[in-house]
């Protein structure tokens, strides 16, 4: 006889963990199936090369939900959140654009550029801090859908309306163009200096494949500033001990409510009856059963891999065949035998210890983005950097460092060759580009670890590489995503549920995915709601 659960999570990345954790804090029995030999999934750390480690995929934290951290107590469970406090964007000509925590010095060094856009800047962070405000809510809530006129959706959109009619008129109207607009045209309503335009446009296209210029940016550039650190709104930290350690802390929280976790673990299927979930079958042959299945996969695997699709309506089998993934960027990682020593810098100093931006303007984000729209990488690409040994030295032997090197655009789908034949061509075109604001790299180099999206496929199981299961775009977002009808978790299987960033509100190391999921799943199959 299979082993009995009320609940078994398939994937152990961080949103399938806190799923976990808060279901087992119900007092629910929980299983946790991972099929690496690494809990995270995307949000790992790996000793990649001897003495170097590697937070290998997903590498800052902000998104992380303030209520889960305290929810999980994961203080107590090890989570310890560093501070990165600055933004180095270094430039062709020698020159940088440096902005820290000291907001006079940040200030000055904008007002190099643009008086104009020194002036501009607080007011810029100011709206945004409200804009992250307003946003904030609808993160905690299940999105209604304005099709259904159940009296919980009818409801939810009430308050919903409440929220958003109750915003100034110049902030609700700020707030409409976030939603509709490109980040760099949003941003020049603000500001006119390209290194300054270029860095905060780049926060609109990550993990997506879209240009600064490209409509529907705008919103991404607001989905990285509703980050959120002890309050403080767009802050960025690092977890000691690299992103696994965030994975551990959640799983450390949810073995200490009873849950159990499994690695090397790889679900097959899961089982049915009726048109219900009642368990999981593991490649190895091995079943357990379970009142509750609940998948952190992306769609691909949820619904066209772990179940028979004809168990769907045709409907919502049609729209997760349009739902678009378009991986779009890649990892490269260096373990580096000293510090670097930038050009535009030399030596060390607090530039090391916060993240380097290669974005010198919006026109070198976009012609990175042109290529990869035809199917090429791009031979310039836009660089977000950060030196984890810098922060926290146990990353790398004494002495020594590890770079951290997030890449766009790498598109999924070449146009010529493949992956394979690619990747080295790919690490080249990231080391050149750095080494024209490092001139020492290539001297301090002793290893890379080159990531494309078939990489991480491969390795997280994200069907194209795609970091946040699925674009960010507004036609996949609120109760549209994953697609219509599934943006509550539940899924046309009677105890089958979805929690991962697929789901709504969408992708980041946030958790909120797998804590929406677990209040639903406690109030929807166990007729209970959370402490919380």
């Amino acid at each position: 006889m299979p082993v009995k659960y009320d609940v078994i999570v398939i994937g152990g990345g961080h949103n399938g963990l806190t799923a976990a954790a808060y279901l087992a804090r119900a007092g629910l029995k929980t299983l946790v199936l991972e099929r690496r030999h690494v809990l995270g999934g995307a949000s790992v750390t790996e000793e990649i090369f001897p003495g170097f480690k590697f937070s290998v995929f997903s590498y800052v934290v902000s998104l992380l939900r303030p209520e889960i951290i305290r929810d999980l107590n994961l203080p107590l469970h090890g989570l310890t959140i560093l501070p990165l406090e600055s933004t180095l964007t270094p430039l062709p000509n020698g020159d940088y654009l440096y902005r820290g925590a000291d907001h006079y010095e940040s200030y000055r060094n904008i007002a190099r550029f643009s008086p104009r856009d020194a002036d501009a800047y607080e007011d810029y962070g100011r709206m945004m801090y409200f804009m992250a405000k307003a946003v904030k809510y609808i993160l905690g809530i299940i999105p209604p859908d304005p099709a259904s006129l159940h009296p919980a959706d009818l409801n939810g959109l009430l308050n919903l309306a409440r929220r958003f009619l109750g915003l100034e008129r110049e902030q609700f109207y700020t707030l409409m163009r976030l939603m509709t607009m490109s980040s760099a045209d949003f941003l020049q309503r603000w500001f006119e200096s390209e290194p300054l335009l270029g860095t905060l446009s780049a926060s609109g296209v990550i993990g997506t494949f879209l240009g600064p210029r490209s409509p529907g940016s705008a919103y991404v550039l607001l989905h990285h500033y509703m980050g959120e650190i002890d309050g403080v709104f767009r802050s960025w930290g690092f977890a000691k001990g690299g992103t696994g350690g965030i994975a551990s802390a959640i799983a450390s929280a949810a073995r200490s409510f009873g849950a159990e976790i499994r690695l090397n673990s790889s679900v097959s299927r899961v089982l049915t009856r009726n048109g219900s979930a009642t368990g999981v079958v593991l490649e190895s042959g091995e079943e357990f059963s379970a009142k509750v299945v609940v998948s952190s996969l992306d769609p691909q695997q949820t619904f066209m891999k772990l179940i028979d699709p004809t168990l769907l309506p045709e409907e919502i089998v049609e729209a997760l065949r349009l739902y678009v993934y378009r991986g779009s960027s890649g990892k490269v990682n260096l373990a580096l035998d000293a510090a670097p020593k930038f050009a535009c810098w030399p030596g060390q100093g607090p530039h090391l210890r916060g993240a380097i931006s290669i974005s010198p303007g919006v026109d070198y984000i976009e012609h990175a983005y042109d290529e990869a729209k035809y199917g090429r990488f791009s031979s310039r690409p836009y660089i977000d950097i950060v030196i984890p040994s810098m922060i926290d030295p146990d990353m790398a032997p004494p002495g020594k460092h590890v770079m951290s090197c997030f890449v766009q655009y790498a598109p999924y789908e070449l146009a010529d060759g493949d992956w394979d034949q690619q990747r080295e061509a790919f690490g080249d075109a990231v080391i050149n580009t750095l080494s024209e604001y490092i001139p020492n790299l290539k001297d301090i180099l002793l290893y890379r670890q080159v990531l494309t999206p078939l990489d991480i496929e491969r390795i997280t199981g994200l069907t194209q590489g795609n970091i946040f299961q699925g674009e960010l775009s507004l036609s996949q977002l609120f109760f549209l995503r994953p697609a219509p009808g599934l943006a509550k978790y539940r899924t046309p299987v009677r105890g089958y549920y979805q929690c991962g960033s697929a789901a709504y509100p969408g992708g980041g190391l946030s958790g909120a995915t797998g804590r929406l999921a677990a209040l639903q799943i406690l109030r929807n199959e166990f007729g209970r709601r959370d402490k919380t």
